[in-house]
């Protein structure tokens, strides 16, 4: 007996330290034990991610003094004005404007403020709101190691929720009409910045939160962040996170991959992006309220109805939402 157990703990670790061949492939991976995992990059190519690798504590001392801020409004919707922290006459000289609503967009793991969804979600607010946009840029940290850039996002998102908080006391605004948006490193970024200003902002959204190394993690995105808080699942238990961690959670497609019209994890978790800007243009992915969790992975759900990514934030949104979903752009 003692035999049969030594040789399957072996086995287990032989499995978990077992190095993926098929980039994108992340069907061995198991939350906890596997060491490897296939992360896309900002463009969405699949990068081999060692999670034991060590921190550069360094670079993380260094992490959100380096944040970039980019003002983008109807005036300048491809051309981008930085607002310095700190610097009010950045703000004036700006087409900054106070009597706007507030959108800021935090980009993921390997990513920069011109990586391909900044621009995606940004042209779609534009499209339907006179608003201010800021993407935030913190490639000076994010395109570290995995593990450098995750153990980087709580100063990250602390440096943010400070820029926001000067930013609408120097050039005015309204916490009731600022939505954070954040793509899996940064669900958690602005989860962050959300509590650092202290869970004012109106809405915050996480695309796909980071899975690997956020499970139970007490810097991960929670309901603490925003008045209202959403998370939209397209690749839990790999790439992102499964269990429920918002005031609403939803589930397109039972939240795992595949997505339809995906193959693979890399792609799956590049969905939560795509199916969000297709929400604020059309604002038409509506969710059923579930009874649990499984029912959201079973598509099973037929209680109340819920916009997901830009509907109206009411009393219903609470709780787990399943909906299903196009398989290819525009959804």
């Amino acid at each position: 007996m003692k035999l049969l157990i030594v040789l399957a703990t072996i086995t287990a670790l032989c499995a978990g330290s077992a190095i993926p061949i098929v980039p994108g492939d992340n069907s061995h991976y198991v939350e906890g034990e596997s060491r490897y995992i296939w992360m896309p990059d900002g463009e969405g190519k699949p990068h081999l991610v060692d999670l034991h690798e060590p921190a550069d504590e360094r670079a993380i001392a260094r992490n959100g003094a380096n944040n970039q801020y980019w003002l983008f409004t109807r005036q300048n919707p491809n051309n981008a004005q930085v607002i310095v922290n700190g610097n009010a006459n950045s703000i004036r000289n700006s087409n900054y404007r106070a009597n706007r609503g507030l959108k800021v967009i935090v980009h993921g793991w390997n990513s920069n403020g011109n990586s391909q969804m900044n621009p995606l979600i940004t042209s779609a607010f534009l499209a339907v709101q006179d608003v201010n946009v800021i993407v935030v840029d913190w490639r000076s940290l994010a395109n570290s190691n995995y593990i450098t850039a995750s153990n980087g996002v709580p100063g990250i998102g602390q440096h943010l929720g400070n820029f926001l908080v000067w930013l609408i006391n120097t050039g005015g605004g309204n916490w009731n009409n600022v939505h954070l948006v954040g793509f899996s490193l940064g669900a958690h970024v602005v989860g962050n910045a959300g509590r650092q200003a202290g869970g004012r902002p109106a809405r915050v959204t996480g695309l796909d939160p980071a899975g690997p190394g956020w499970g139970g993690n007490s810097n991960a995105l929670n309901r603490n962040a925003g008045q209202y808080v959403e998370a939209i699942h397209t690749d839990g238990g790999r790439l992102g996170i499964f269990d429920r961690i918002a005031d609403g959670d939803f589930y397109p497609n039972g939240g795992r991959s595949p997505q339809p019209g995906c193959s693979n994890s890399d792609c799956s978790h590049g969905r939560a992006p795509d199916l969000f800007a297709s929400s604020v243009r059309t604002n038409h992915f509506v969710g059923r309220q579930c009874s649990n969790i499984q029912q959201a992975q079973n598509n099973q759900c037929s209680g109340s109805a819920l916009n997901m990514g830009n509907g109206v934030i009411s009393k219903r949104g609470n709780g787990i939402f399943g909906l299903r979903t196009g398989s290819s752009w525009p959804f």
